[in-house]
């Protein structure tokens, strides 16, 4: 753990732009320089901020973290993540390590509660803005807490267990000889950062003066709370399904559902990218580029570079108009037509052939513009609408940009991961006045968004798993859901064969669709958990390699 901790220094992100979460530039200041002003104390903070990993938009070697799961592939072979799905990763090659970076974010966050001091204020007492400058500094250690207890929760789902540090700032030697803690002890610890800092935190900062977009607030707290209870209810960390532990993550999203305080938006398109969503708990804020767009537009498109690639098997989830799969013989699919009255957030969610992106027919078929045979064309049949901003021109002569939002938390999840807990403790009708809506009706309100038909009634609590897993599937696609769903779920073994569609152009303009295998990826179960870096096990004998690696 050598590279964790750097005792002394703290990176510093001077706050230069609009946002809370934007980040610019850095400065290298000595710990006793940093907590005597307000803004080198604000500025510490903010770089606190800055840790939280970027929610699987481009975390793995600039690949979505969704192109390790059966919903999309990396066009461009040459990218880390296939290392990651052909099963190359290990102890000595790690993909996607956040080891080393959660704990330095884990110290910094215990060095900025041990030197922040309200006295810095005291010399600010006859500024005009003192009154405000109190307000927000107040809450600066529930804020790191909140960010200290959310790296632990980045661990946890990778890790599985890990040394739990809580509020110690180790010499080296100490560093070097901690010992595990377990996977409860870690889930507990975060709960009860976030129940102690929820009273402390507002609804919301409309109170305060200057953008504070971004910051940690009561919602956002109690959903790392709910989130981390769903994890550990889950089957990969509850294997004796034990319902007491459902029963704990349906109370904690049934908190945040009955405030109020969150919504749904009326169209499913302004979920992400969209700071300004009343269905937005926590997002990632990421400062004006296009290279998320250089990644994910079609390849005809100029300055068009290979990118993720949705699969057949994730298209296949979205039900038809009526409700009814596209297997069912009763659903009216047309092979012919496949996006025909079809589950609205198709195609909000994934261009297809022949769709209209930035005015013109996306030209998937063999031999379009979009299409195979050409270099980085997809070779699943489909490209990523989802998070990519149309109105990015990749022209030299005129490119422009687009701020993006990742979304970490959102209401849409709430519901559903209330509706999993509700179902896998006591089945999809049961409410009481302690939780009162049923698992059937929280699932409902997410497909009415959608003009979806509700689900079809008299389910018994299997029928109903399959129905919201495949929900979740679609509503939350792209917002680094799927890939964690496989693990807390346990079915990696389900996911390895990989679909696309070939796509041809009969001469009287119709298409042709067809089923096709484009990859066959490699699963062991010793994936439920990300290998801890060797180095790290060579610094630190006490540590436990996870099983398998």
């Amino acid at each position: 753990m050598k590279n964790i901790f750097s005792y002394i220094i703290i990176v510093l992100l001077l706050v230069s732009c609009n946002d809370f979460l934007d980040y610019n530039e850095y400065d290298f200041l000595e710990k006793d320089d940093v907590f005597t002003t307000y803004d080198r104390t604000r500025a510490s903070l903010t770089n606190l901020y800055g840790v939280i990993p970027n929610s699987g938009i481009d975390d793995i070697g600039g690949s979505m973290r969704s192109s390790a799961t059966d919903d999309a592939i990396e066009a461009d072979k040459s990218r880390t993540i296939h290392i990651m799905n052909d099963g190359r990763w290990s102890a000595i090659r790690t993909i996607d390590e956040q080891w080393s970076q959660m704990y330095a974010g884990i110290r910094s966050a215990n060095v900025f509660l041990a030197n922040y001091d309200m006295s810095v204020l005291e010399t600010y007492h006859y500024n005009d803005t003192y009154q405000d400058m109190l307000l927000e500094y107040g809450l600066f250690d529930e804020q790191a807490r909140f960010l200290r207890a959310f790296f632990y929760y980045e661990l946890l789902r990778r890790y599985g267990q890990l040394p739990l540090l809580e509020d110690k700032i180790l010499t080296m030697d100490e560093v070097n000889n901690v010992t595990p803690s377990s996977f409860e002890a870690v889930v507990n610890y975060i709960v009860s950062e976030c129940d102690a800092i929820v009273g402390e935190l507002p609804v919301n900062y409309s109170a305060f003066t200057g953008d504070q977009n971004g910051r940690i607030t009561k919602g956002v707290a109690m959903a790392l709370k709910a989130k981390v209870l769903l994890l550990a209810a889950s089957q990969l960390h509850n294997p004796e399904n034990t319902q007491q532990k459902w029963i704990a993550a349906a109370k904690a999203s049934w908190d945040i559902i009955e405030k109020g305080w969150y919504s749904l938006e009326t169209n499913y398109s302004s979920v992400v990218n969209n700071s300004a969503s009343k269905e937005l708990i926590f997002g990632r804020r990421r400062s004006a580029d296009n290279s998320f767009e250089k990644r994910n537009f079609p390849v005809g498109y100029v300055g068009a570079l290979p990118g993720n690639c949705p699969t057949q098997n994730l298209v296949d989830c979205y039900r038809m108009t009526n409700g009814k799969s596209i297997d069912d013989p009763n659903s009216g699919y047309d092979p012919a037509n496949p996006y025909a009255n079809r589950d609205s957030r198709l195609l909000k969610t994934i261009i297809v052939n022949n769709s209209v992106w930035k005015s013109r027919n996306v030209e998937i078929w063999n031999g379009g513009l979009d299409g195979l045979p050409k270099e980085y064309a997809t070779e699943t049949g489909y490209y990523l609408k989802k998070y990519v901003v149309e109105t990015v021109n990749l022209d030299p002569s005129y490119t422009t940009t687009a701020r993006h939002l990742t979304v970490i938390f959102r209401y849409g999840e709430v519901l559903l991961n209330y509706a999993e807990a509700m179902n896998e403790a006591y089945g999809p009708t049961y409410k009481s006045p302690e939780l009162d809506m049923s698992a059937y009706e929280a699932v409902n309100l997410i497909r009415g968004r959608s003009s979806m038909p509700n689900f079809e009634a008299g389910m018994n609590k299997d029928q109903f798993r399959n129905e919201l897993r495949n929900e979740r599937r679609v509503e939350l696609a792209f917002e680094d859901i799927r890939f964690w769903d496989i693990r807390r779920w346990k079915i990696g073994n389900l996911t390895t064969n990989i679909k696309g569609t070939t796509v041809t152009k009969n001469e009287d303009g119709t298409f042709m669709y067809s089923t096709k295998n484009v990859e066959t990826r490699t699963w062991d179960d010793k994936m439920y958990f990300y290998p801890i870096p060797q180095d790290e096990l060579f610094k630190n004998k006490n540590l436990v390699q996870n099983l398998g690696w």
